[in-house]
């Protein structure tokens, strides 16, 4: 409903920037954002919370608002009995994580939208994911009515739960000594092998999350241990992807998830966080495989990003929305008349080349555009050549986002969050590194300086969200561990140290306020917010990885570029702290088994320094080289092994390792050759 006609409600989310949140402040429910206020209400009232956790993109989230929290009858009694709060996960993801915990003790499953009923200081007593409206209101009754009744079992009840949330993922200091060898690495693969569909790519099974990280590492082990089938894993993931309907083949960029386990019909929100990663993954595979569909898939995402997520301040917001007109995916889906009317006297081979069928291969009748042939067989099928394929699918790729573009739009969330905007500072920055595309180097350096000048103190503190000028949420620690990640790649880039020192700078303010000395990880808090009933500690990695296993891996570069002793030592403890699960949880822990591949393959330490510097820097990244670390420049910098390294009138490569550097040569292939395992 547009915002000039007169709203017969409006609640309390009508002062939030969040559009999640947004989207609810005409609801007949009396929602508050999650704050003192409403907290305070819950205790003088002593009424029971609900606490309703979603984001913008979530398909179900809009069901159950439409079903229940638009519904005057369902508001009316949640108003009486309640203290409604409206959490959007993205915004607040500590919130997000305790009540998730809570949902997973109580039902053994989690999702969205999350809700969860809490006594007035918060404790979590019942809760699940998506109610029908008949349901949600006996849910309700029938909880309140338990409450009522039995406040001791209450009680108990809150305590195990409390007790249950406080045990998730607690972490212990390992003081064992111990050491990380080739053979652990061989013993995180076989353990993951059995998970690994071999024949559409991803994990076995239904529905599949591309889960990018889990594929960094592989190509790493494969680079480290020559294993063939961990490449394999790779490349038949990547290609069944950029292959299937999970890829939007007209517009670029990947949907959330596929729901099937051929990456045929995904959840059709398209999430900033998985394309970044993926274009991440894509460009790193380009380099080992010099595949040119990967090229291809990473060139069509970023022009998704700039066309459709891109802020005219060079911040990324945050994603598009599964639904138009209130239709899951009808924005993405073609009938196969609209085709042949559009595409005129090329319909009937792009018909065929993307599974097409009159009675549609998806839902009423429309279809999902995917591959199942490669341009090579499909070339070979219609008796023309591979470019005449090229061209005649490019030709049609642009007619269908003309035409594509005249229909309704998905919803756009448009806040900006810093940890997303930094995966994606970073994907710009690792698509420069192995094309050399000079736009993608501005486009990331314009954000990393959006970040510092919109989210980022002078003494090393974040925000986490910004939108309209304004940034008000104290971040996270995933903020801090991707946004330090990303300076350090753009140091890498650019060889410009005040990235480096960017990077330190957000270190100290993370070991300053989030770092438990008691077990040797850093907490998702900041010692300066106001504490919720637990303060979580977040240790495995998924559809993004996890803020310990990022900060382990940025404190171990840092600490070989700044040559800091502590921070290798911190990151080792960390990693010795999770080795048990790191060797066996496969996928979940792939961004701690980087790491463990780094201290296993001791990293080479590469100073390009002299006038053809970048020339040299160009020629490393043509190659697959994920233990080293290049730094460099036109002249002797402020690093510690670049220090006297200077030979004037000559470009000096020297390749060091453990501080120890071989004599210098002018030439990579000389360089590469001094590198041996």
């Amino acid at each position: 409903m547009s915002n000039n006609i007169h709203q017969k409600y409006t609640n309390k989310l009508i002062n939030e920037s969040s559009p999640y949140l947004l989207q609810h402040a005409h609801n007949p429910v009396n929602w508050y954002p999650w704050g003192q206020e409403a907290l305070d209400k819950a205790k003088r009232e002593n009424k029971l919370i609900i606490v309703s956790i979603g984001y913008s993109a979530c398909h179900w989230c809009h069901v159950m608002e439409h079903e229940s929290f638009e519904d005057e009858e369902v508001a009316k009694f949640m108003n009486e009995n309640f203290v409604a709060i409206k959490v959007d996960r993205e915004e607040r993801p500590d919130i997000d994580q305790v009540y998730m915990d809570a949902v997973r003790i109580i039902t053994g499953s989690g999702g969205w939208p999350l809700n969860c009923i809490a006594l007035p200081d918060g404790r979590p007593i019942h809760g699940g994911t998506y109610f029908p409206k008949t349901r949600w209101i006996d849910m309700l009754t029938q909880v309140k009515k338990y409450v009522d009744e039995n406040p001791e079992g209450t009680e108990e009840r809150a305590v195990a739960i409390t007790k249950g949330i406080n045990s998730t993922e607690k972490i212990y200091i390992n003081n064992e000594e111990l050491e990380f060898t080739k053979s652990d690495l061989d013993t995180v693969f076989s353990n993951w092998k059995r998970t690994i569909d071999f024949k559409n790519g991803g994990s076995t099974g239904s529905p599949k999350f591309p889960l990018p990280v889990g594929y960094q590492f592989l190509l790493q082990y494969n680079h480290i241990s020559g294993n063939e089938d961990a490449l394999r894993a790779v490349t038949i993931t990547l290609d069944k992807m950029a292959d299937g309907g999970i890829y939007d083949q007209v517009g670029g960029g990947f949907a959330r998830y596929s729901t099937d386990d051929q990456w045929f019909a995904p959840h059709f929100e398209k999430m900033l966080y998985d394309n970044s990663q993926l274009v991440s993954l894509y460009s790193s595979a380009y380099q080992k495989t010099k595949n040119p569909q990967y090229k291809k898939i990473v060139v069509e995402t970023l022009e998704f990003i700039e066309r459709e997520l891109t802020s005219a301040e060079g911040g990324f917001y945050s994603a598009l929305d599964a639904d138009s007109e209130g239709i899951e995916g009808e924005f993405y889906v073609w009938k196969k008349e609209e085709l042949k009317k559009v595409l005129g006297a090329n319909a009937d081979f792009i018909i065929d080349y993307y599974n097409v069928t009159d009675e549609g291969n998806w839902e009423h009748g429309k279809n999902i555009l995917y591959k199942y042939e490669t341009d090579k067989e499909v070339a070979e099928r219609f008796g023309i050549s591979i470019t005449e394929v090229e061209n005649r699918v490019k030709e049609a790729k642009q007619i269908l986002l003309e035409a594509r573009s005249k229909r309704v739009r998905p919803g756009l969330d448009d806040k900006i969050l810093t940890q997303w905007n930094a995966l994606m500072l970073k994907a710009y920055a690792d698509a420069y590194k192995v094309f050399g595309d000079e736009k993608y180097l501005k486009v990331a350096i314009r954000n990393a300086n959006f970040i510092k000048s919109n989210m980022m103190f002078d003494n090393g503190r974040l925000n986490r969200n910004y939108k309209n000028g304004k940034s008000t949420i104290n971040a996270f620690m995933d903020d801090y561990a991707f946004t330090i990640d990303a300076f350090i790649t753009l140091y890498q880039v650019t060889f410009d140290e005040k990235w480096l020192h960017d990077a330190e700078k957000l270190s100290e303010y993370s070991i300053a306020h989030f770092y438990n000395s008691k077990t040797g990880m850093f907490f998702f808090t900041s010692d300066e917010d106001e504490a919720l009933i637990t303060r979580k500690t977040e240790v495995s990695d998924n559809v993004i990885p996890s803020s310990n296993s990022q900060m382990a891996k940025n404190l171990f570069v840092l600490g070989q570029y700044l040559y800091k002793a502590d921070y290798i030592s911190k990151a080792e403890q960390m990693l010795k702290n999770v080795k048990k699960n790191a060797l066996v949880s496969g996928i979940y822990y792939a961004n701690w088994d980087i790491l463990m591949a780094w201290v296993v393959s001791n990293p080479y330490e590469v100073a390009i320094v002299g006038d053809n510097y970048e020339a040299k820097r160009k020629e490393f990244e043509q190659k697959y080289l994920p233990n080293v670390f290049l730094s460099g420049g036109k002249n002797k910098g402020n690093l510690e092994i670049l220090k006297d390294r200077l030979v004037d009138g000559k470009t000096t490569i020297y390749v060091c390792q453990d501080k120890m550097c071989k004599m210098p040569v002018a030439e990579v292939e000389d360089a590469l050759s001094q590198m041996v395992e």
